[in-house]
């Protein structure tokens, strides 16, 4: 990461650091993804209820910044993270010191939609010759060829890269799909339209996995074993309260972030299909737990399509160990 933006970021956690609420026990930063929603309504839950507290810890959730998570954590600016899964195979294999420590959704949340009103788009074949509204990654080409070519279509379609404005642009027909989180953009849709129709990815060839992650750096690891088990279990916690009180959930989240003007009834009802469609806690119960299997597979298709690149840019030539990616050892098997 450029010089100057690293010392930015590296300044804001120092500051953190010194504050007096951090004197009452071991201090623990997390960087966030994205601005605060309910894929970090846990760690909330958890500062809120006091449960970071009770394991002996003062943890700072910081503000969102246009670095990465991936990036504060890799440069020891932060000590925790919430990781893409995308960005955390490329990351990592490009030698960033990242390590995947609690999985936030067991099951993919990702969808590519297009508009309900759309008679020519039945299945993904009929995506061939479409115009798709992106975002400007491998991943999104490597993963809509799949689901076209699984098909049986060609995998030939136009993309144009616009980032959130995608959503927009779908909605007023500039654009005939792009890829959404069902869990927040989809209910957005849901609630506001117009209707959305959609295809999962892992009906259509592409790997299940967990979207994201809460993740740390093996050079944090090797210090603070005890601290990072103590933050995570204390993590997996706030979840599970989340799950078994979902209105009181939305309360703090929501309290917790009154500058980004969340609307109570919209987190409520992205909370209940995290719940109802078990994202949180999947159908097996686990809530938090890497599945080995599904890093293996999502790391082996991301290896196949030659997206996973050295720190020289170039594809690596033989497929990593996924299992030094990521770490059940600092959960709690029961929450």
């Amino acid at each position: 990461m450029p010089i100057s933006r690293l010392m930015i970021a590296l300044g804001l956690a120092v500051s953190l650091v010194a504050t007096p609420a951090l004197a009452q026990g071991t201090p623990v930063s997390i960087a966030l993804d994205w601005t605060p929603n309910t894929n970090h309504i846990g760690l909330y839950v958890a500062k809120a209820k006091g449960f970071y507290e009770e394991a002996g810890l003062a943890v700072e959730i910081l503000p969102y910044t246009d670095t990465s998570a991936g990036t504060l954590v890799a440069n020891q600016v932060a000590d925790f993270g919430i990781l893409g899964s995308i960005g955390l195979f490329t990351q990592r294999t490009a030698g960033a010191d990242l390590v995947a420590t609690y999985a936030l959704v067991q099951t993919e949340t990702g969808r590519l939609v297009f508009n309900a009103d759309r008679q020519d788009i039945r299945s993904p074949r009929d995506l061939d010759g479409k115009i798709y509204g992106g975002f400007g990654s491998a991943w999104e080409s490597a993963l809509i060829d799949t689901i076209i070519r699984h098909d049986g279509g060609k995998g030939e379609f136009e993309t144009v890269t616009l980032g959130t404005s995608a959503y927009e642009a779908l909605a007023n027909g500039a654009v005939d799909f792009t890829l959404e989180v069902y869990t927040w953009e989809g209910i957005k849709a849901e609630r506001d339209g117009p209707a959305q129709r959609a295809f999962r990815y892992a009906d259509f060839g592409v790997p299940d996995q967990h979207t994201n992650f809460i993740g740390t750096s093996n050079a944090y690891l090797a210090r603070n074993a005890d601290t990072a088990k103590a933050f995570i279990t204390a993590s997996q916690r706030g979840y599970d309260y989340a799950v078994a009180h979902p209105d009181e959930a939305t309360d703090i989240l929501v309290a917790a972030n009154a500058d980004v003007l969340l609307h109570r009834d919209f987190v409520r009802a992205s909370l209940e299909a995290l719940i109802d469609g078990h994202y949180i806690r999947g159908e097996n119960g686990a809530i938090g737990t890497i599945d080995p299997a599904k890093m293996e597979a999502i790391g082996t298709f991301l290896f196949d399509a030659g997206i996973l690149k050295d720190g020289n840019g170039a594809p690596v030539t033989a497929k990593p160990d996924f299992t030094a990616y990521y770490a059940n050892d600092y959960l709690d098997a029961a929450p």
